[in-house]
């Protein structure tokens, strides 16, 4: 049974399909064409066909499937990404929690730079550059560089970017607004812990402010003035109200069956333009709920 779609004209002779469907799909754009093929949206009597220099010849059935997802839906959407902010310099997402930023030893292919890389491969756009991180089950704004050029502005500039968490906690901070200012350290477990300040210590700063609270939690507005590694986490906790679903800094709670993390807004100076740039995503849902 023929797949249900639009039945384009026949062919009046033999050559590549992308070069066919160029002329017969006008005036549909290059990049939208090449889509349809990459992602299962062209059939040729009976049979998807991805291969751009497939050939077709008078007589060929060809159809453009209805219902064809086009990339964003297939490689983006499917992994919980939306684009926030893109222009020719750079890319900002909105990575969902559980999802790496870049590959380990132990996950090499899902991670936000290789779906990420992938959704810009399939449309000829270039590749990503990564600027910075976020932790594997923290949510939130992550910004990618589309050029060497703009990934190194963006890094040496990183430390005057406005980074802006939102962060529930377990049981609510006394007082309710502060600035935390310490050393921390890396254990061989790979955690950090705050330090006498000493060689191998880095300063950490934290502000904080708690926004409302619910029962035995409490929704905090967190500004990073410095980003190292679990910075947040390990503030939070040393203050005695871990973030919830925190187990490896002593949380005892985990109602969002995930951490309750996430990274709500940034603003610096667009690395080409000089523009200052401001970019926010809601707190997701499945922690709303709690507070």
């Amino acid at each position: 049974m023929a797949a249900p779609g639009r039945m384009l004209p026949s062919p009046t002779k033999e050559g590549p399909l992308l070069l066919w469907l160029l002329d017969v799909l006008k005036p549909m754009n290059r990049t939208r064409v090449k889509q349809l093929l990459k992602f299962g949206g062209v059939s040729i009597n009976g049979q998807s066909v991805t291969r751009h220099d497939h050939p077709v010849k008078p007589g060929d059935k060809v159809i453009v499937l209805r219902g064809s997802p086009p990339p964003e839906e297939t490689i983006l959407e499917r992994a919980g990404i939306n684009i926030v902010h893109q222009d020719d310099a750079l890319i900002i997402i909105d990575k969902p929690a559980g999802l790496l930023t870049v590959a380990t030893d132990s996950e090499k292919h899902v991670t936000a730079f290789a779906i990420l890389s992938a959704q810009l491969e399939a449309i000829d756009a270039g590749r990503p550059y990564v600027v910075h991180r976020l932790d594997r089950d923290t949510s939130g704004l992550l910004v990618f560089a589309r050029s060497p050029e703009a990934q190194e502005t963006l890094q040496d500039n990183w430390e005057e970017v406005t980074k802006t968490y939102l962060a529930i906690t377990e049981g609510t901070p006394n007082p309710a607004e502060g600035l935390i200012d310490t050393h921390l350290a890396e254990t061989r477990d790979l955690r950090m812990r705050i330090s006498p300040q000493s060689e191998g210590t880095k300063r950490a700063i934290t502000a904080y402010k708690v926004i409302s609270t619910y029962e035995k939690y409490a929704l905090l507005e967190v500004e990073l003035r410095t980003g190292r590694k679990h910075q947040i986490r390990v503030h939070l906790a040393s203050r005695g109200h871990p973030v919830i679903g925190d187990q490896v800094y002593g949380a005892k709670t985990n109602p969002a069956n995930r951490l309750g993390l996430h990274a709500w807004k940034l603003g610096f100076d667009h690395p080409v333009t000089g523009e200052w740039l401001e970019t926010e995503v809601p707190l997701p849902h499945v922690l709303k709920r709690i507070v």
